[in-house]
């Protein structure tokens, strides 16, 4: 149940940032369309709940469980730049908009960009592992926790990723071609 209720949000979220762009950009209903981009987070407040539910009702916590984990992280930590990155494209393609910005290439401004996007997915993996770290103690000595420790360490391993990322940009900073 678990699994396709995170496909089904992950399918919501398309569903709704589609119809929200329609509505903003091709209906030209900006208030109808940020109404429906904001019932969004409605669709991970629903997988939380239904995952806890799930635990409650003696459910073995599994890779599921861990997997809707991540996929909350995600959404807070990454869903609102995922937004703004459609949001921008779909304005210049169907509305008629600027170019999208594009990152920075080289110097310092690039370095910028990586400790941003670092940021961004630091965060997700501190709220992932936050929520997995809440259904270890929700579950408590008598189950088994040994998924949800897993995901914690690939949590720990996609934020050690992105430091080395951005540190990298940082120590050797790329430089424009002369």
């Amino acid at each position: 149940m678990i699994v396709t209720l995170i496909v089904a949000c992950e399918v919501g979220f398309w569903v709704l940032l589609a119809a929200g762009l329609s509505l903003r950009y091709l209906a030209r209903m900006p208030r109808a369309g940020i109404a429906v981009l904001l019932l969004e987070p409605v669709l991970e407040l629903v997988l939380l709940i239904a995952t806890a539910i799930d635990l409650k009702n003696g459910a073995e916590a599994d890779w599921k469980h861990g997997l809707a984990a991540v996929y909350l992280g995600y959404s807070v930590g990454l869903g609102h730049a995922t937004v703004k990155w459609v949001d921008a494209r779909f304005a210049h393609r169907f509305a008629g908009g600027p170019p999208p910005v594009r990152p920075p290439k080289y110097g310092t401004a690039r370095a910028v960009h990586e400790w941003r996007t670092a940021a961004r997915w630091i965060l997700s993996c501190a709220v992932a592992l936050g929520l997995l770290q809440a259904a270890v103690w929700y579950v408590g000595d008598g189950g088994d926790i040994s998924s949800l420790r897993a995901w914690q360490t690939k949590m720990l391993l996609v934020a050690g990723i992105n430091l080395v990322v951005a540190t990298s940009y940082t120590i050797w900073p790329k430089q424009a071609k002369n």
